[in-house]
C-alpha cells in the first residue's frame, strides 16, 4: 500500500496517473495547502521541504517502509518499483529522462510562475513577470509541439513517464492562450492521453478532491507564496 500526501495541482495529478497505469494499490491523504497544512509538524516528518505530492510506500525496499519526495523523483520510482513506463534500453532510457528533466526544471516553473502572475500577483506592478514567463511558456509549447511532430510521445515511439509529467501541466492550454488547432502534434498527443483509462479514473479522483482555494485567507495565502510577513527578503 502507498500513501500518496496529495491536492489537485498537476505536480500531484501525474502521481495519480502513474499509480493508477501501474496499478498499485494507493490511498489519497489530502493536504490542503490553502489552509497551509503542508506545514503541519505530522506532515513535516513526511516531506522537511512541505511540498506535496509525498508519497509512503509501506513495502519499499527491503520490505520497509519508505518515503519518496519530490514528484520526478516519486515517478522515477516507481518506474523502477513496477518494471513499466521507463525503457531499459539505456539510450532509450535516457531519452525518456531527459524530457522528464525538461518538465522538471522548465514546463513545471514556467507554467506555474505564469500561473501564479496571471491570477495572484498583485496588478499593475508586475507586468514585466507575467511577459516573462507567458513568453517562457508558449516557448515551450512550441517545443513540445516540434518534438511531437518527430515522434509519438514525448521520450520515444513509447507512452512514458515523460508523458505523465507533461500531460497535466497541458491540460489548461486554453487558459494559457495556446489553441490545439495551432498545434495539431500537441492535440493529437493530448487527445491520446487523455481517452487512456487510468488517466480518466485519474483525473475523476483529482476531481473528487476538495480544495479550499476558492475560500482561502489571505493570510494561508501569504504563507503559501511567502510573502507579506512571511517574506524573507
Amino acid at each position: 500500500m502507498i500513501d500518496l500526501y496529495a491536492l489537485t495541482s498537476p505536480n500531484v495529478q501525474k502521481i495519480i496517473i502513474m499509480l493508477e497505469e501501474i496499478e498499485l494499490a494507493y490511498r489519497i491523504i489530502p493536504v490542503d495547502v490553502w489552509k497551509a497544512e503542508q506545514f503541519n509538524p505530522e506532515f513535516l516528518k513526511v516531506n522537511p521541504n512541505g511540498k506535496i505530492p509525498a508519497i509512503t510506500d509501506h513495502d519499499g525496499p527491503g520490505g520497509r517502509p519508505y518515503i519518496v519526495i519530490e514528484s520526478g523523483a516519486i515517478l522515477l520510482y516507481l518506474a523502477e518499483k513496477s518494471g513499466r513506463l521507463l525503457p531499459k534500453d539505456m539510450a532509450k532510457k535516457y531519452d525518456v529522462i531527459q524530457w522528464l528533466m525538461i518538465q522538471l526544471t522548465g514546463i513545471g516553473p514556467a507554467f506555474g510562475n505564469f500561473t501564479h502572475f496571471n491570477l495572484f500577483a498583485p496588478k499593475p506592478g508586475n507586468e514585466y513577470s507575467l511577459s516573462r514567463y507567458r513568453t517562457e511558456m508558449k516557448r515551450l509549447y512550441e517545443l513540445l509541439e516540434n518534438r511531437l511532430g518527430k515522434l509519438q510521445f514525448l521520450g520515444g515511439d513509447e507512452y512514458s513517464i515523460a508523458d505523465i509529467a507533461t500531460f497535466p501541466w497541458t491540460r489548461q492550454h486554453d487558459a494559457h492562450g495556446v489553441k490545439w488547432e495551432d498545434k495539431p502534434n500537441l492535440k493529437r498527443w493530448f487527445e491520446t492521453i487523455s481517452e487512456r483509462p487510468a488517466v480518466k479514473r485519474a483525473i475523476e479522483k483529482v476531481n473528487a478532491i476538495k480544495s479550499s482555494r476558492d475560500v482561502a485567507t489571505d493570510e494561508h495565502k501569504d504563507r503559501f507564496f511567502g510573502r507579506g510577513r512571511y517574506a524573507r527578503a
